[in-house]
């Protein structure tokens, strides 16, 4: 996915969002809402659509969740984050991680995929940068495993099976003890004997 639409001028545009966040979610956000905002700039228009490839309003104007959402301010970089994400994902192919640095790139991106011209290349350019300096595209981080605390003076051991394949195993600092059990069959050829061997190593060590 990569939307077309651009701003021909930025620089109203971190106001708009702010006043989304600060003021009151509008039954309908439409130009007579963003004139009341006090926006009254023809170039200030095309903030609606591109507020409706992002997901934050419906084909007619009404706020989505993702709108309200981003009236969080403790949410809303993240919120755009990821709107920006789903709306420009294609760009997020050159790099995860976008920044001004990927500028040309981008622009060649919207060129071969948009079919824009030189200039609209630049402007697309210039929104999308615009409004990633007010995300974070960062991803949600993943779940990290804590291991156990040791208590000072604590020997942290590993059960091994005899094969010598450790069973349980923790990291620890201070000491890691491993053992290996070997186990000497005793020559016979009643297969009962065996089991009652495994089935004994089986419930006082694997588990």
């Amino acid at each position: 996915m990569l939307t077309p639409r651009y701003m021909n001028g930025f620089k109203n545009v971190p106001n708009i969002m702010q006043r989304i966040v600060s003021g009151a979610a509008p039954d309908k956000f439409n130009l007579d809402h963003l004139q009341g905002l006090g926006f009254k700039s023809s170039g200030d228009r095309a903030i609606i659509p591109i507020l409706k490839d992002l997901g934050f309003l419906t084909s007619d104007g009404s706020p989505t969740p993702r709108y309200h959402l981003y009236r969080d301010p403790s949410k809303s970089a993240q919120v755009l984050g990821e709107a920006l994400r789903e709306a420009y994902g294609d760009l997020f192919l050159i790099n995860d991680n976008l920044t001004a640095a990927d500028r040309p790139a981008i622009i060649g991106k919207f060129k071969s995929s948009t079919n824009s011209t030189d200039k609209v290349a630049e402007l697309q350019t210039a929104t999308f940068l615009g409004l990633l300096k007010m995300a974070d595209i960062s991803k949600s981080p993943k779940a990290t495993i804590v291991e156990p605390l040791v208590e000072e003076g604590e020997v942290n051991q590993s059960h091994t099976s005899a094969l010598g394949q450790p069973v349980h195993s923790h990291n620890s600092t201070q000491l890691d003890l491993r053992y290996t059990i070997q186990v000497h069959l005793p020559a016979t050829k009643d297969i009962e004997v065996f089991n009652a061997i495994f089935k004994s190593l089986r419930a006082n060590l694997l588990d």
